[in-house]
């Protein structure tokens, strides 16, 4: 046959070329995939009626109270995730006495909660962040209402494994094409505790302690990094406690307190990701004498439970297409979905904010300590990055001008607004975010006025989703020489939009490589309107 426009006489291929003995098998590569599923907050009320025990004082007024969660345990039972643990308390108050002496009582309340999920959960369920609201209410000077607003953020995640194949083996010449995708992949899911055990000395200007009254060990600021097969831990605790001396004398102390440590971690290499979800608890104050034998030592004990995660992310050749100049080539496609890292980041959110007081002006001596709740209202996703708004829950114990009743309590709020800045959001990505009180100083200007100074920091890994076609196994079939036949052996090509010089090669049956020498082409960069004249492999001029 031949070509009218070009006027070329074709050989077209040889009917008695066919298929020999040809294996394609594919090379694979396993993926450990990491997959974590919705995050989920529950909001529940934990109320309990509490007998004051028979060995503390009878209740006049309560100062003030506080709430941790303990031993949370989370079970899926069928659409419903079990939330069982315990809800510890204290509260500070003035006895019903003579002498209005301070006292203190502590209690733990269990608790069940059932929420309901209306969709899959990946396999293993965790924990991401606990924090209460405590009211308690005064029934009579021997019983008191406990109620607390617990909020519970949980979310669950599963290890799966992905294979892609990467390459082919065959005892015959074929032409391949790679997609170059990066993978994030995991390395290591861990769970682990590290016990804090500090101790702190109380200046000299300061009573020695003889009964403690109250006591706060919160988390300030953590920091983390990864060293060959170890997590190093750097952290900072504030520690409070309110106390009577020997004498009597009311006193306090209010520090932070430094740590550093590490757990195990095999395997893990700096440079890696990982993202760390923290929980403090089993805080302990305890006094201890010093060389002097005078009650000036105060130990220090917590338990960071973690749970964290480690990745790499790697640039993996990922087998797109292939064809074969003898045999028929039928790949079957199957669809991989893992991720990429889009950004990971420990930003910092810093306020500063003046606030009027009027109802406590006259009654405010001395801010002893200071305490507040991150609230995340809502995240929005924007062009430039993350926008954070929320509230920050402010509390602070002061002193006041009455021998009776010494101490009181203030609470309020301060709403912000962060941008978390990145150029790599994705409206479907997955926004892991923990956010976390670094700082916090309140200071009287007097006037009534105070001002409060935080820094709030946003733990955050932002990973994007991929998804790309891979080639699960590849089937031989003859040629169609009938179809082959029909085509040219030779044409004048004008490429057009969205044209790849491999999409041609492979149709027209010749080779990327001898359309570029043909056409004396340096790149294999096509533009619309370029003019190419294709051969046929193995087709000649009669």
């Amino acid at each position: 046959m031949c070509q009218p426009e070009l006027g070329f006489l074709i050989q077209h291929y040889n009917k008695t070329n066919n298929k020999g003995d040809m294996c394609v098998n594919c090379e694979k590569k396993m993926l450990n995939i990491y997959r974590q599923g919705k995050t989920f907050t529950d909001q529940f009320y934990v109320d309990e009626d509490y007998n004051v025990p028979d060995t503390k004082a009878d209740i006049r007024e309560i100062i003030e109270s506080d709430a941790v969660m303990e031993e949370i345990d989370l079970k899926l039972v069928e659409n419903y995730i079990r939330i069982t643990g315990r809800l510890a308390f204290q509260v500070l108050y003035v006895a019903d006495n003579s002498d209005n002496t301070l006292s203190s009582l502590e209690g733990k309340i269990p608790f069940e909660e059932m929420y309901y999920v209306d969709e899959t959960l990946e396999e293993t369920l965790f924990l991401k962040a606990a924090q209460t609201e405590l009211t308690v209410n005064l029934i009579h000077s021997r019983k008191i209402n406990v109620k607390a607003m617990a909020e519970v953020t949980m979310s669950s995640d599963s290890q799966v494994s992905e294979e892609v194949t990467t390459g082919i083996e065959s005892g015959e010449q074929i032409y391949t094409k790679y997609q170059e995708k990066q993978i994030l992949t995991l390395h290591t899911v861990k769970k682990d505790t590290y016990r804090i055990k500090e101790q702190l000395t109380i200046s000299g200007t300061k009573e020695s302690i003889g009964n403690i009254l109250w006591k706060e060990v919160l988390s300030r600021r953590l920091d983390t990094r990864l060293e060959a097969d170890t997590l190093k831990l750097q952290g900072e605790l504030l520690v409070f406690c309110l106390y009577e001396s020997v004498d009597g004398k009311t006193d306090w102390i209010c520090e932070n307190v430094p740590y550093e440590g590490q757990v195990e971690c095999f395997g893990a290499e700096e440079g890696m990701y990982h993202q760390i979800y923290p929980i403090l608890t089993d805080a302990l104050l305890e006094p201890a004498m010093d060389e002097d034998g005078e009650m000036r030592l105060l130990g220090i004990e917590a338990t960071l439970s973690m749970r964290f995660f480690l990745c790499t992310e790697e640039k993996i050749q990922i087998l797109d297409d292939l064809y074969s100049l003898k045999t028929c080539c039928v790949p079957a496609y199957t669809q991989c979905k893992v991720e990429n890292v889009l950004m990971q980041n420990h930003s910092k959110c810093k306020i500063a904010e003046r606030l009027s007081l009027p109802e406590i002006k006259d009654d405010i001596l001395q801010i002893c300590y200071s305490d507040a709740r991150i609230q995340v209202e809502q995240m929005t996703v924007q062009d430039t990055g993350i926008q954070i708004e929320g509230v920050l829950h402010i509390r602070f114990m002061y002193v006041r001008p009455d021998d009776q009743i010494p101490f009181a309590l203030w609470q309020g709020m301060i709403p912000f607004s962060w941008l978390l800045e990145s150029n790599e959001v994705q409206a479907d990505m997955t926004l892991d975010m923990m956010p976390s009180l670094e700082q916090l100083g309140i200071s009287l200007l007097g006037n009534g006025e105070i001002e409060v100074k935080a820094v709030l920091a946003f733990r955050s890994f932002l990973r994007g989703k991929v998804t790309f076609r891979n080639i699960d196994s590849v089937e031989e079939k003859e040629i169609d020489y009938k179809v082959l036949e029909q085509r040219p052996g030779i044409i004048g090509y004008i490429v057009k939009e969205g044209d790849e010089l491999w999409n041609l090669a492979k149709y027209y049956g010749t080779t990327k490589e001898g359309i570029m020498d043909i056409n004396h082409m340096e790149s294999e960069q096509l533009k619309c309107g370029d003019k190419l004249l294709i051969f046929k492999e193995n087709a000649s001029i009669l």
